[in-house]
């Protein structure tokens, strides 16, 4: 194309991409007309102003949706050749209509199925496309664009790795690191939209190697899985798991960019309500937690409290002494657990069955033969009222709290030794101790939702004053719907009185007031929420405590696994993926790889390649897309030298992002020298730059890395894959082999 063409054709592309922006502007000011004047209204019916909460929902999530797709509104356009003429699809963020001419599509959103051949279509393959198109834009100027022809005699169908969009797809991997992840909607690749459209039934394990877009895919399936079962999954929610707040922070934009807000990001230790474990420990105390025995050891720490007296517990009750002796306590502790029932709604049982009997021993000393039934039911009520009474009740079966009793089981010795029995050994129970005044730690977040469903809420009396509500509002209803047949109206031409097409429960449902708050955010206040589909991202490091956790959040078992079981740094993390998932969905999974390195650059991922070889040698590296010209370097020397080669580093990248990975125990010190160096450089443990990616890495003692865990080999394969286009090695120490090549 000529220089004169190519800047008609982009003055062209311009004009629509303005057209789209102002029916973008019309819809926002509609959208935010409607909510304006639904805001304005007040009073009302019940069913008024339920209505009313609703519409606001909806159009103060419309105005959300509308305001996050501003970037990149549009960005691809698909050329179909049909046997009439000439047919122009234009792809972008959300679906655009023309509402005056028959609901035309103005701009198609990337997950319809029409759009997926700008994903797909290739030159042996074209799906009907005559010519794809990427549309390059800054704000709401088109900058510029890159065809392909899909025309099988013209293209090149060599040795290549099938990507779509190349030149689009090498500008974005070219592009300097921000702190924020980017999405990829407008460079998708066939292999990352297979995974991205499956079908939400089911488990499906998305096995990649580092750079291969996991995290992407993974945020682009949860979009999709939205705009494909909306309805299903509004309801539910989904819920996206990360590894640490870092994480969360850097792909926080992706799915609003995607006019996704509804999703719930969070860590494992953000999914207990009202807890933010943010607390620090050693890796080997993390792994005795996330281990399965810690499930009946937990099981063992409630039961223990549970007791029964030695060998009788006597209790002061009007002057007088009542005597609970062993087998009572034991036979009423029995009944209870065998209801099967938590610790506490089983509780309930167990303090019956004891106040039956020391009112049975009151009734005696009053002399039970004097007594009607009303007097032992007087009785009954004056001990369970009695704070004698009360306080043995506790001593015996306590009324408990996960946070209590996890704490206590931490900060007691012998009360751990107790619950452990032999399921651990000494040390291992060493490492679990803790001062009462710790921080909770993500590792202990599966320990308190463990314990919940041990220990269960009694919510009896709320249940009782909640039936009391429901018959109030539904005498409230009756009333109202007797008043309203005083006045017949005729529906549909035909006389009908108001109870023919309303009934008193119907109107009463409708009279309570919708809650504004969106799935995920209910489901954040919730632990007992069940979601419609969850999402995980490196799950490899997940414990089987982990695992616990999170299936009881997906009892329907419709969850996106994303990890490399190379990169898996916790001890306590999968070997396997059937090895983790066994136990909950025995082989009913199933494996999607991704094989190609869209991130490292074929010169870092030759050195990452050696040393995923000593990690395994069954394991390959994913093949990178691209060449830097760049080769990676080393220097031996000291921590001090860091300054200066940080320096380089940032004019290097000219604008892009430094990353400096050290081994945990060097944290503090690096931090100190580098302090607030420069707002473009992290400093980071390779546990925490797990899932992110910088313009720049320089790792500092790789042998410290190596030696920091079980597996250390696999920590220094993360370490090395976390750079665009340039690495560095610092030595202080030993040498790594695998590094040698470095020189």
């Amino acid at each position: 194309m000529s220089s004169d063409g190519f800047s008609a054709e982009l003055a062209r592309e311009q004009a629509y991409v303005t057209t789209l922006y102002t029916k973008l502007d019309a819809e926002r000011a509609d959208a935010q007309r409607r909510l304006d004047e639904t805001l304005l209204q007040t009073g009302g019916t019940p069913q008024a102003r339920t209505e009313r909460d609703v519409a606001t929902t909806r159009y103060t999530d419309r105005l959300a949706q509308l305001g996050s797709v501003e970037q990149g509104l549009a960005f691809g356009r698909l050329d179909f050749v049909p046997e009439s003429a000439e047919e122009t699809t234009y792809i972008g963020r959300l679906g655009l209509f023309d509402e005056d001419d028959d609901y035309r599509p103005l701009l198609v959103d990337w997950r319809a199925p029409v759009a997926r051949p700008f994903y797909l279509a290739t030159a042996a393959s074209p799906e009907g496309v005559r010519r794809r198109r990427h549309l390059r834009s800054l704000t709401r100027k088109v900058t510029g664009f890159d065809d392909e022809i899909l025309d099988l005699t013209a293209a090149d169908q060599g040795q290549d790795l099938g990507l779509a969009g190349e030149a689009a797809l090498l500008a974005a991997l070219e592009q300097r690191r921000t702190g924020e992840m980017s999405d990829i909607v407008a460079t998708i690749q066939a292999e990352q939209d297979r995974i991205i459209r499956a079908p939400l039934g089911g488990v499906m394990v998305v096995q990649g190697g580092p750079g291969t877009g996991k995290t992407a895919v993974a945020l682009h399936r949860a979009a999709y899985l939205l705009y494909t079962h909306r309805q299903q999954l509004t309801t539910r929610g989904v819920l996206v798991v990360g590894p640490n707040s870092t994480f969360l922070r850097y792909i926080g934009q992706v799915l609003p960019s995607l006019g996704e807000t509804g999703v719930l990001l969070a860590t494992i230790g953000q999914l207990y309500p009202g807890l933010d474990a943010d607390g620090v420990e050693s890796r080997e105390a993390a792994e005795v937690k996330g281990r399965l025995v810690l499930a009946e050891v937990l099981a063992n720490a409630v039961r223990d409290r549970q007791r029964v007296p030695e060998p009788v517990l006597e209790i002061e009750y009007e002057h007088d002494v009542l005597k609970l002796d062993r087998k009572t306590c034991a036979d009423a502790r029995t009944r209870a657990r065998r209801s099967r029932r938590p610790h506490n709604p089983a509780r309930r049982l167990f303090v019956s069955d004891v106040l039956d009997a020391l009112t049975r021993q009151a009734a005696r000393k009053l002399g039970e033969d004097l007594l009607d039934g009303q007097d032992l039911t007087d009785i009954r009520a004056e001990l369970a009222a009695d704070d004698h009474v009360a306080a043995a009740l506790n001593s015996l079966w306590p009324v408990l709290t996960p946070e209590g009793v996890l704490d206590d089981l931490f900060a007691d010795r012998e009360r751990l030794a107790t619950a452990a029995r032999k399921l651990l050994p000494a040390a291992d129970q060493a490492l679990l101790e803790s001062g009462r005044d710790a921080h909770w730690t993500p590792a202990d977040v599966p320990l308190l939702d463990e314990l919940a469903e041990l220990i269960g809420v009694d919510d009896t009396e709320a249940r009782v004053e909640r039936k009391r509500r429901e018959r109030e509002d539904r005498a409230y209803a009756e009333g109202v719907l007797d008043i309203l047949e005083q006045d017949e109206e005729i529906i549909d031409e035909e006389l009908l009185r108001v109870s023919d097409v309303l009934d008193a429960e119907l109107f009463a449902e409708r009279q309570v007031a919708r809650s504004e708050l969106t799935a995920a955010q209910r489901a954040a206040q919730d632990r007992t929420w069940t979601f419609g589909h969850v999402i995980v991202d490196e799950a490899q490091e997940l414990s089987a405590m982990d695992w616990r956790l999170l299936m009881r959040r997906s009892p329907n078992r419709s969850m996106t696994l994303v990890g490399d079981v190379a990169q898996t740094g916790a001890a306590g993390g999968a070997r396997s993926w059937g090895e983790a998932l066994s136990p909950y969905v025995a082989d009913r999974w199933r494996l999607e790889e991704l094989t190609v390195n869209y991130r490292t650059p074929a010169e870092i991922m030759a050195v990452a390649a050696r040393v995923l070889a000593e990690v395994s040698p069954e394991l390959v590296a994913p093949s990178s897309v691209r060449e830097t010209g760049v080769p990676p370097w080393s220097v031996r020397g000291e921590v001090a030298e860091l300054p200066g080669l940080v320096t380089a580093e940032l004019s290097a990248v000219d604008g892009g992002t430094v990353a400096v990975l050290v081994p945990a125990g060097r944290f503090e010190e690096v931090s100190g020298l580098l302090g607030s160096f420069d707002e473009r450089l992290s400093v980071l443990t390779v546990e925490r730059a797990k899932g992110l990616e910088f313009d720049s890495v320089v790792l500092v003692a790789p042998d410290e890395v190596v030696a920091g865990s079980p597996r250390g080999l696999n920590d220094l394969y993360v370490a090395l894959t976390r750079a665009t286009r340039r690495l560095g090695v610092l030595t202080t120490g030993d040498d790594v082999p695998a590094l040698s090549v470095l020189g």
